[in-house]
């Protein structure tokens, strides 16, 4: 065995300032140096390079602080690696004043265990994670490393001066005090949590421990620190999510995975309060007793398959409260793996979603269902006529598509009011459900037409009889406030597969089958035929037409004069509109407008017509005769439309016409079959400044106080009535009638349609003010009526 003992030791003193005051023999024999050429010097001088930084930074520490030390440094007189042992020195007014160093030469024979005891304590400490520090029973600091320093913020000078319990709050200090005093009085080891408070105050949490050592005669404290910033914060972490657990709505449950039944290992009290179970009464338990029996098997088999594959799901089913009572759960499950990535626990979050389930049931049925009725609506027949096609397809099977209208349902709105409306339209949906089957559908497509869907006909014989019965069933009035309600219906048939093959079409066949209907008598029945069918194409063609008129700019206007009878003058234009079809020539709005309002481009169709009128007079206005109106024709339908006048009013601030140019001429007819909608838009168009002209007076039935709240600039009489007056009846009591009603309402009458001198002369002399028709003048295109005025032969 090697020798681990060390060699002899030879000591020399040094000052305060580090230089060599004393060298005796063994220093002589040991460095090779006469005392003469050793005092004097620095202990630098005995150091290899290596060592001196060493060195200087250990003797700073013993200047400012006083502890003994021994470090290993490398002095090449002695031929390799030597241990210096410091030791401070003191005056009587316990000044330091220097140092006795040690040398100890070590073997090279010594054993790795020895060299390695003989590491210097200073150079230990300073490689500890934490603070280190060695404290005296006034506690203050004898012995500590940098960390300490960094910490605290204090240079070395400033340590030892400073008191451990400085280091922390006020009403932490009793409770450090107490635990130094244990570990000197009583010999404890301490560990306690406590926040260090930096000199530029932060506060840093930190783990603190200490023991009782002997040391040089006295007992010291020697301790470590650890920063626990991190620690903390993962524990403030996880009591957040704690509390985020036990505050959440949703209910929260954790279950283990090691046994098949996956016992609830916890619940938070969201949980509690949604299921009434109480956290004792399920701990333990397989989560599955709160399953409602034998319903949403489905989604249980699919919770079951999830946990048996460690896998998440989310699934919607009922359970059971303790209570009994069912409620909807929305449940979402996450598996929760260990830091090898194995499954050890479930986390399901419950969503008592039962209040939406019913308010989203009620809001489909909403959605569904007529609200007057309770019958299907529009986007349930679509859907069951659908389904019902499909069965029909794979069963071989016919299905009967009747369109209902009810016959002179707006007369009984008129007649009896919108409430009798309402009791004859509940009632025929009573009656249409009473006399179909409960696999059929019956359903309100829109104001008073009804749509039936009767599934799995065997036959068209079959179809008819119940038709029949359901044709039957309307004929009976209806009972309101001890009156008799009359109610008949026009039904259009169409049958899959005979007749179209898709929802669109059977519905779009029994609408035209239920005009034939119409169109026969009331009461009537008509099933869908190719001349139907053809029909219904034609008008298809002619509806596609007009759409792309409007696109290639095909519709255009012509204007016919408008003449005063008494001085022969030109008063004003009519607009009038044509199409110029690329197939058939120019067409007269009699060969498409019905059309165009039935389909609904009537709209954009009148929107092209006041544009181009607007365009019309303002060239009337840059040609000196901007005082001429236009009147313009407007269907019901155009002006229903709730942006009608104020699209008016936007043109005429558009091309800086004055209102009264524009005239608005609204058929007499229509105002009467909705006057609350013809006093608004008169209203309308008094507030704007536009005269309203009333079309086609006298030809149907007069409600004269009715146009007079109106407020109507002029009359219109209509061609029949002029015609028929002027030709037949040479009296004319009727015209003349009607000329004197207009003028004692304050309004200007005009014929119409005068084709002969006759009709011309039976105005004049019955007292109309202005006529226009072919007498006069054909309706002109536009340059050829701006002609007629520069000729300024009327005006």
């Amino acid at each position: 065995m090697f020798s681990t003992e060390p060699r002899e030791r030879t000591s020399f003193l040094v000052d305060q300032s580090g230089k060599i005051v004393s060298w005796n023999a063994n220093c002589e024999a040991l460095f090779g140096l006469a005392a003469s050429q050793a005092i004097g010097q620095t202990v630098c001088t005995l150091l290899d390079a290596a060592s001196r930084g060493e060195w200087s930074e250990r003797w700073t520490q013993l200047v400012a602080a006083g502890h003994p030390g021994e470090l290993t440094v490398g002095m090449p007189a002695c031929g390799g690696p030597v241990s210096l042992n410091l030791a401070p020195q003191y005056d009587a007014a316990a000044a330091f004043e220097g140092c006795v160093a040690s040398v100890t030469s070590v073997g090279t024979e010594e054993s790795e265990a020895a060299r390695v005891a003989r590491t210097p304590m200073s150079k230990i400490v300073e490689m500890f994670p934490g603070t280190f520090y060695a404290l005296n029973r006034d506690r203050r600091f004898v012995l500590w490393n940098r960390n300490l320093e960094r910490l605290a913020e204090m240079t070395p000078d400033e340590l030892a001066a400073a008191n451990a319990l400085e280091f922390f709050d006020v009403k932490e200090r009793p409770r450090i005090a107490e635990a130094i005093r244990q570990v000197f009085d009583e010999g404890k080891e301490t560990q306690i949590e406590a926040d260090h408070i930096t000199r530029s105050g932060r506060e840093i949490p930190m783990l603190l421990c200490g023991t009782r050592v002997p040391c040089i005669g006295g007992d010291y404290l020697f301790g470590m620190g650890l920063d626990i910033s991190e620690r903390r914060e993962q524990e403030q972490q996880l009591r957040l999510r704690e509390r985020a657990l036990h505050a959440a709505s949703n209910g929260i449950v954790i279950t283990g995975c090691e046994r098949r039944d996956h016992p609830i290992e916890y619940v938070n009290p969201a949980f509690e309060r949604i299921t009434g179970y109480s956290a004792a009464e399920v701990i333990g338990r397989d989560p599955r007793f709160m399953a409602a029996p034998d319903m949403d098997s489905n989604e249980r088999n699919q919770v079951r398959e999830a946990l048996d594959g460690r896998r998440a799901v989310n699934v919607v089913f009922r359970n059971r409260r303790k209570n009994g009572e069912l409620f909807w759960n929305d449940l979402n499950i996450t598996p929760v793996t260990d830091e090898t990535g194995r499954v050890t626990h479930f986390i399901g979050v419950i969503n008592d979603v039962t209040a939406t389930k019913q308010r989203t049931a009620h809001l489909e049925h909403e959605v569904n269902h007529d609200p007057l009725t309770g019958l299907a609506n529009r986007n349930l027949l679509w859907d069951r006529l659908e389904q019902s096609l499909h069965l029909a397809q794979r069963h071989k099977s016919l299905v009967a598509v009747v369109l209902i209208d009810l016959n002179n349902f707006k007369s009984v709105n008129d007649t009896f009011g919108h409430e009798a409306g309402d009791v004859v339209l509940k009632v025929v949906a009573k009656r249409l459900q009473a006399s179909v089957r409960d696999s059929d559908t019956v359903s309100r497509l829109s104001g008073d037409e009804f749509v039936l869907v009767l599934v799995n006909q065997p036959s068209l014989r079959y179809t008819l009889r119940m038709i029949e019965r359901v044709r039957s069933a309307l004929t009976m009035p209806v009972s309101f406030n001890r009156k008799e309600i009359p109610v008949g219906a026009s039904l259009g048939v169409s049958v899959y597969p005979h007749d179209g093959v898709t929802t669109a079409d059977l519905v779009r066949a029994s609408d035209v089958a239920m005009y034939h209907a119409k169109a026969s008598g009331r009461n009537e029945v008509a099933f869908f035929s190719a001349d139907m069918k053809s029909t219904t194409e034609a008008k298809q063609r002619l509806e596609n037409g007009m759409r792309e008129a409007l696109e290639r700019d095909e519709l255009f206007l012509v204007y016919q004069p408008r003449v005063d009878l008494r001085s022969g003058k030109v008063r004003g234009f009519e607009a009038l509109l044509r199409w110029r079809h690329p197939e058939n020539g120019v067409l007269l709005p009699s060969a498409f407008l019905a059309e165009a309002e039935e389909s609904g481009t009537i709209v954009p169709i009148g929107n092209r017509v006041l544009d181009q009128a607007c365009a019309f007079l303002d060239r009337l206005k840059q040609l000196g005769y901007g005082e001429l109106p236009l009147s313009v024709n407007v269907s019901q339908r155009e002006y229903c439309q709730h942006d009608f006048v104020a699209g008016i009013g936007e043109r005429l601030r558009r091309f800086g016409l004055s209102p009264h140019n524009l005239e608005v001429e609204l058929r007499e007819e229509a105002l009467i079959r909705n006057p609350g909608l013809g006093r608004d838009v008169a209203a309308q168009l008094r507030s704007l400044g536009t005269p309203l002209t009333v079309d086609a007076f006298g030809h149907g039935i007069c409600d004269l106080a009715f146009l007079e709240q109106l407020d109507v600039a002029q009359v219109k009489l209509a061609r029949s009535t002029v015609h028929a007056a002027a030709d037949a009846k040479p009296t004319g009591k009727l015209v003349k009638t009607l000329i004197d009603i207009g003028h004692n309402l304050e309004m200007a009458v005009i014929g119409e349609a005068v084709e002969t001198r006759a009709q011309m002369e039976f105005l004049a002399s019955n007292g109309c003010d202005q006529i226009q028709g072919t007498w006069f003048s054909e309706p002109l295109p536009e340059e050829q009526a701006c002609e007629l005025l520069r000729a300024r032969q009327f005006a």
